[in-house]
């Protein structure tokens, strides 16, 4: 077969364009591309460590302004408590000065009244004798036909009232 010779006679040829091409290829991608491919890479790293620091940095200065909101909260917390207290506080002095006032004011109208009470009742007491008295000597002149002074009838009321 004449090209089994032929291929031969060119095999040596062609390892050594294939080699030279090989050749070209290597040394253009390791001087051209390599050293721009590890620039973006090393660009793109020191990229990412810096937004990375910056993250950090930003996360200590959040922290920082939560600690001082916080305190500053509780702080305002401990203050309204405070104002809340005293205003129950001035709130109960007043409702119990009140309170006292208002029961004086009561003791004393009772007091008034229990003594309005006390009159009226003796007042309808005696009234109540006077009546009975007049009632008795009458009935007693009408049953028995005896006249009865009035100081005698008003006795006998009396007599039989703190009895009853």
């Amino acid at each position: 077969m004449p090209q089994i010779a032929q291929l031969l006679e060119t095999y040596a040829s062609q390892i050594f364009w294939l080699l030279i091409t090989f050749g070209i290829i290597y040394f253009g991608i390791a001087r051209m591309m390599l050293p721009k491919v590890e620039a973006t890479v090393d660009e793109r790293n020191k990229k990412i460590a810096d937004d990375l620091a910056t993250a950090e940095a930003a996360r200590a200065e959040a922290e920082q302004l939560e600690e001082g909101g916080d305190k500053e909260l509780n702080a305002a917390r401990a203050e309204a408590q405070a104002k809340a207290n005293a205003a129950k506080a001035k709130a109960a002095a007043a409702t119990e000065k009140t309170l006292a006032a208002a029961d004086a004011d009561i003791a004393a109208k009772m007091a008034a009244a229990e003594a309005e009470l006390a009159k009226a009742t003796a007042a309808a007491m005696a009234s109540v004798e006077n009546v009975a008295s007049e009632a008795a000597a009458d009935i007693v002149a009408k049953v028995s036909g005896i006249s009865v002074t009035p100081a005698a009838a008003s006795k006998a009321v009396k007599a039989v009232m703190a009895n009853g």
